[in-house]
């Protein structure tokens, strides 16, 4: 889930037909990972090591863990890094957002998804007095990003690290510098950034802390690192489980507000803010309840707020679960320490 904004519905980012048309793309990645289970390797929790926990859901043939110590939830066993690395250059799926739904629904996600996350960056780099003019975007995407945030001319130079072959050469069409391998691989020597942006990165990956530890290495010293994710413990997650949009085949790990901010910080970093600006939880699950598929029945007053009073009372309950820091998005602000 994004951080959406001024209105957005789900229908913008995920248009119903194209979503119907994307099943076959899916259930081939679904698949493509499943013949290879036997490569798989236990972990314990990617926050905060621990190794007890139990069993919230399974989906699509894999096994979720929520930690009985810090109530991350993830999947284990996992796909290696190195597999992982083969699954996103040979994705179906990603290379159907490429061609289809990226062109489809680029307009809305760039007025009400990206401008604003443009906007929310530079205002994080001027509150946390940041001086530098290199930024690195991890997961660069389509590009959208990077290209609104090239026509503010806050940065000298902006790089962008993807995996994805297609996604990478359509960065490389829009002018982007893309650097094609993990940043785990990637010489500290060889470039210091002074903002490091991942969106909707690090719930894909197979060592979280290995991530944000290289983060570390390749930012200058009190440099901005700047990361959204799911939250583990955020309403449309909490309400729906493996029903959410949110649990899927390649989302390997869901933390929430406070071990996000402990794996950061055991990973070099000074946590400076932590938030969950989601706009999107109360219209999903107000979804699956008319569609029959969430009965609210036992829980009167959910019931009212999302169903019976909802064009009255949707907005403000969504408002509610941004602020309590319950949405299913979260943003995590941190300083390299020196």
């Amino acid at each position: 889930m994004d951080e959406p904004a001024n209105s957005l519905k789900a229908e913008d980012v995920w248009p119903a037909d194209l979503l119907a048309a994307q099943d076959d793309a899916l259930l081939a990645d679904v698949r493509w990972m499943a013949d290879r289970k036997d490569q798989f390797v236990e972990v314990a929790c990617p926050a905060c090591d621990g190794t007890s926990g139990h069993e919230p859901f399974t989906k699509y043939g894999m096994r979720y863990v929520a930690c009985d110590s810090c109530a991350t939830i993830y999947i284990s066993p996992r796909p290696p890094a190195q597999l992982l690395v083969e699954f996103y250059r040979q994705s179906r799926n990603y290379q159907f957002y490429n061609d289809h739904i990226f062109p489809a629904t680029e307009a809305a996600r760039r007025a009400k998804i990206f401008r604003p996350r443009v906007q929310r960056l530079l205002d994080l780099c001027e509150r946390h007095a940041v001086k530098g003019r290199t930024l690195l975007e991890v997961g660069a995407g389509y590009g959208t990003f990077c290209e609104e945030l090239r026509q503010h001319g806050r940065f000298d130079r902006i790089l962008g690290v993807e995996l994805t072959p297609d996604l990478a050469q359509t960065c490389r069409r829009r002018g982007i510098d893309v650097i094609e391998k993990p940043i785990e691989e990637i010489d500290p020597d060889s470039v210091k950034i002074d903002v490091l942006a991942s969106f909707e990165v690090i719930e894909h990956l197979f060592s979280p802390a290995g991530f944000l530890k290289a983060c570390a290495k390749l930012l200058n010293p009190q440099g901005l690192l700047v990361l959204t994710c799911p939250n583990g413990l955020g309403f449309d997650v909490t309400m729906l489980g493996a029903g959410s949009m949110v649990i899927d085949h390649e989302h390997l790990n869901y933390f929430n507000p406070q071990s996000l901010a402990l794996l950061a910080t055991n990973c070099g970093f000074e946590v400076l803010e932590v938030s969950t600006p989601g706009e999107l939880d109360a219209e999903l699950v107000h979804a699956e309840a008319l569609a029959g598929r969430l009965d609210l029945s036992a829980q009167p007053f959910l019931n009212t707020v999302l169903v019976e009073r909802w064009e009255e009372l949707g907005g403000a309950f969504q408002a509610f679960l941004k602020a309590a820091k319950l949405s299913s998005h979260m943003w995590l602000v941190a300083r390299r320490k020196p």
